[in-house]
């Protein structure tokens, strides 16, 4: 995997979870490309500590998703239908883990704020974008 190691895992209550959502990410954002081949489930769950029933639940997800086909002989790759998300979207999270990491905000919250303004959909353009923090 030619994206660098995946970070260790955090104290979520699903290490398959995580890891499923780590290497989403990778693949989504273009880190992953289309035909690149991930470790094997025994590495990933030697590399992050967990047994490999865990790694092989998310490899099974990241399956289930289309995001990657896994092949006797060649192991798991990414699939050529997975979708990256443009480039200057990308950018524009990156600029926002910026932003977050310079005030101290903490990443779990930032997560959880961007899946509500998500599912807010138009409501978001509504809020107001200055250094104030949001409240209820």
């Amino acid at each position: 995997m030619s994206a660098g190691p995946i970070l260790p895992l955090t104290d979520e209550s699903s290490p398959a979870l995580d890891i499923y959502r780590q290497l989403r990410g990778l693949i989504v954002s273009g880190q992953l490309g289309a035909g690149e081949r991930l470790p094997t489930v025994r590495q990933t769950a030697s590399d992050l500590g967990v047994a490999p029933g865990t790694a092989a639940r998310a490899y099974k997800l990241l399956e289930r998703d289309g995001l990657v086909v896994t092949r006797t002989a060649a192991g798991t790759r990414v699939s050529a239908s997975a979708a990256v998300l443009p480039r200057s979207v990308v950018k524009r999270i990156r600029d926002l883990v910026a932003e977050a990491e310079s005030v101290g905000a903490d990443p779990d919250d930032v997560i959880d704020v961007l899946r509500v303004v998500w599912q807010a959909g138009s409501a978001a353009s509504a809020q107001p974008e200055d250094d104030r923090p949001v409240t209820g």
